[in-house]
């Protein structure tokens, strides 16, 4: 199986694969970003211990392994801002995206970024038709990110199990980018610089 590369570099993002020497700033970055991270994120409601941090990097590298998901550290000017990566639960041809920044680091377009350079090397991996970017209707940022980028809103439904962080509806909305999409705007993107 191709695997993506270990490091994505996009304007003012590096991507980065996981690493289990990573452990330390992971819990850093975590504890400093909870208070912005509990309106979304389930996981943060009841932090992650050391030692269930330390099998999130194990398990991060079992997933690389395995083809099942591709997670990256999200970095810029060199400090660690943030966990990204691209996760194969949306069905076959497809990749889903997930990100989350440290607070001090928001609003500077780093998202929109790591997930430009997701979607990029997400293309180039065999069989993926499409890029998926699902988040929670209450959730202005991300779907923020999606519209950036060119992402066509192709759903909405319930969450069988209703909200599961504290700022959600229930609503999960569906974004979609193609290739044939990714390819079409990227060469519109490159004449325009051109």
């Amino acid at each position: 199986m191709e695997e993506p590369a270990e490091i994505l570099r996009c304007e003012r993002v590096e991507l980065r694969r996981w690493r289990m020497d990573d452990l330390d700033a992971l819990e850093r970055m975590i504890r400093e970003s909870l208070e912005h991270l509990v309106p979304w994120m389930p996981w943060a409601s009841d932090p992650p211990d050391r030692q269930q941090l330390a099998d999130f990097l194990a398990r991060n590298q079992e997933q690389w392994q395995t083809g099942e998901a591709y997670a990256y550290a999200i970095t810029s000017d060199g400090a660690m801002v943030g966990s990204c990566g691209l996760y194969r639960r949306v069905g076959a041809g497809g990749l889903d995206i997930g990100y989350w920044l440290h607070p001090h680091w928001t609003g500077r377009g780093l998202a929109t970024a790591a997930a430009a350079a997701l979607v990029r090397q997400g293309f180039r991996l065999p069989g993926v038709d499409r890029v998926e970017i699902r988040h929670d209707a209450a959730n202005p940022a991300s779907a923020a990110v999606a519209r950036r980028l060119g992402f066509v809103e192709v759903g909405r439904a319930p969450v069988s199990a209703g909200p599961i962080a504290p700022a959600e509806v229930g609503i999960e909305v569906v974004c979609r980018m193609t290739a044939d999409r990714w390819k079409a705007g990227t060469a519109v993107r490159t004449r325009r610089a051109g």
